[in-house]
C-alpha cells in the first residue's frame, strides 16, 4: 500500500512540474473502469481454501480485458505488459513466488517465518523454490525500508503504466478549453 501511494503522490508531482493540471484527468477517456475495481477488489477478498487464488487469477483476467479495451490510451501499453507478467508468473506457479533474499533485504524478515509455519494462510504468495518457473517475474526486487515491499517486474510495469496515463492525462489539453481559432476575418451582415 504504501507503493502505491508513494508512486501517486511521485505521479501528480510530475504532472504538476510537466505543467499538467489536476482538472485535466476529468477528460480522460478510460473505459470499463468498473472492471478494473472489480478486478482489484477481487486481488483484496480472502476466503478460505483455494478461492483466493481462484479469485485472484480471475482478477487478472479481469485485469487484461481492461488494460487491452484502453490499450490506445498513453501508458495501458506498460500496463498491460504488467498485468501479463505477474498473470504469467503466478499462473505457472499456482501463486506469486516471493524470494527469501528480497523479504530479507526489504525489511521483511518475519514474513519469511510466516510464509514458512503458515503457508496455508498464505494461498495467493509463497515462498520461491527450485520447483518455481520464471522466477525472475516473481516478487525478486527488493525495496527497503522505509517502503518495506518485495515487488516484481510486472508491479514496475504496472506501476509505470499507471504513472504514465495520470501524468500525460494531466499534461493533455481538454478539447473545450482550447480556444476556436477564427480563420478569414470577420463578415459582416453586408458582406
Amino acid at each position: 500500500m504504501k507503493l502505491i501511494l508513494i508512486t501517486l503522490v511521485i505521479t501528480f508531482v510530475a504532472g504538476f512540474v510537466m505543467g499538467g493540471r489536476l482538472s485535466n484527468l476529468g477528460g480522460l477517456s478510460i473505459r470499463w473502469a468498473p472492471l478494473a475495481l472489480v478486478g482489484l477488489t477481487m486481488q483484496m477478498v480472502n476466503p478460505p481454501g483455494r478461492w483466493p487464488l481462484v479469485m485472484l487469477l480471475g482478477s487478472f483476467i479481469l485485469l487484461s480485458i481492461f488494460a487491452l479495451v484502453n490499450i490506445r490510451t498513453a501508458g495501458f501499453g506498460l500496463i498491460a505488459i504488467g498485468v501479463a507478467m505477474n498473470f504469467l508468473v503466478i499462473g505457472a506457479n499456482g501463486g506469486m513466488p516471493v524470494s527469501t533474499h528480497a523479504l530479507v533485504a526489504s525489511g521483511q524478515a518475519d514474513t519469511v517465518a510466516d510464509l514458512t509455519n503458515d503457508a496455508d494462510s498464505y494461498v495467493k504468495h509463497h515462498l520461491a523454490d527450485e520447483g518455481d518457473v520464471v522466477l525472475w517475474l516473481g516478487d525478486v526486487i527488493a525495496l527497503p525500508p522505509p517502503i518495506s515491499q518485495a515487488i516484481s517486474l510486472g508491479d514496475i510495469f504496472t506501476y509505470g503504466g499507471v504513472g504514465v496515463v495520470i501524468v500525460s492525462g494531466m499534461r493533455r489539453r481538454r478539447a473545450d478549453l482550447e480556444p476556436v481559432p477564427i480563420s478569414g476575418g470577420v463578415q459582416g451582415a453586408g458582406g
